[in-house]
């Protein structure tokens, strides 16, 4: 079979009905028959010589050559309402840019990042948050153009991506002013029996933090373990406690002085990366994001 000979609007007919897994709602979106639908899929499973649906009473169950088909449709599709999307931006004058960034990830930090185009009107930002497999696999199915992470993701094959590397920082524990001395402990040294708020376990620096304790045997009391930065920053803020976390969290508690810093330590590192597809449209206003020089 020859690229001519694939009927594109076969393909999308089984494309929505593999996302929407019902030919009757399918057929409703796009305003047809039931008949009609099946009649598309099975003409273009004929010219593929495969099933790509199995049939179990009225329920539709992808074959493994359905799923890969269904891969290769949302690369397609997905890169058509990308297309479609860029064109009505550059007609109104608009570059859109989709920014995913990990839950795990300072707020504050994303706003310093994309902080260069908040005073461009010609750019709209979409800004979303969520799991990094859930954001990758977003990202592959082109409804995100970069995805910020504290972590790189394992080489893969079947779903190639670029890990741009945009910086790092040394981590530090916080309190409250009241009651700390600014670089008044060790880190973790000092930490023996002292109250304590942390990343939660999925943080990509918990396990370095964790590591460190164990080997100078170390016993922190745990109070908090918190996932969302932006929750840890109010622990920080309100708990009294002392507090894990990256300074770019807590920089504006930090500058009016009511959390100072009271230990630091190099050996705790977050590192920050931007996350996209290879074959990506090229963005004008992402490139320049990513290729300003690393924050440390």
């Amino acid at each position: 079979m020859q690229l001519d000979q694939l009927n594109f609007h076969h393909l999308f007919y089984f494309w929505r009905v593999a996302k929407l897994g019902h030919l009757t709602r399918a057929a409703e979106e796009l305003h047809t028959s039931q008949s009609a639908v099946s009649s598309q899929i099975r003409q273009l499973e004929e010219r593929l010589g495969e099933d790509l649906f199995a049939r179990e009473g009225r329920r539709l169950t992808l074959t493994d050559t359905g799923q890969l088909v269904l891969a290769y449709a949302e690369n397609i599709f997905g890169l058509g309402q990308e297309m479609l999307g860029r064109l009505q931006g550059r007609m109104a004058g608009i570059t859109r840019l989709r920014v995913g960034s990990v839950a795990t990830l300072s707020r504050n930090y994303q706003e310093n990042w994309i902080r260069p185009l908040l005073a461009d009107p010609t750019v709209v930002l979409t800004l979303e948050s969520g799991l990094l497999e859930g954001l990758i696999a977003r990202l592959l199915q082109h409804q995100l153009d970069v995805v910020l992470a504290n972590e790189t993701v394992p080489a893969d094959p079947s779903r190639p991506l670029h890990c741009r590397f945009l910086g790092s920082q040394a981590i530090s524990l916080v309190g409250p002013a009241s009651r700390w001395q600014a670089q008044s402990l060790r880190m973790p040294e000092d930490l023996d029996g002292l109250d304590i708020a942390l990343p939660g376990p999925r943080h990509a620096l918990r396990a370095q933090f964790d590591a460190l304790c164990a080997s100078a045997g170390v016993t922190p009391r745990l109070r908090a373990e918190v996932d969302d930065m932006a929750m840890l920053r109010l622990i920080a803020r309100d708990s009294g406690w002392l507090t894990v976390l990256p300074q770019v969290v807590v920089q504006d508690e930090l500058r009016a002085g009511t959390l100072v810093t009271v230990a630091q330590s190099s050996a705790l590192q977050e590192r920050f990366y931007a996350i996209t597809t290879p074959h990506r449209h090229r963005i004008e206003a992402l490139e320049h994001l990513m290729d300003r020089m690393p924050e440390s």
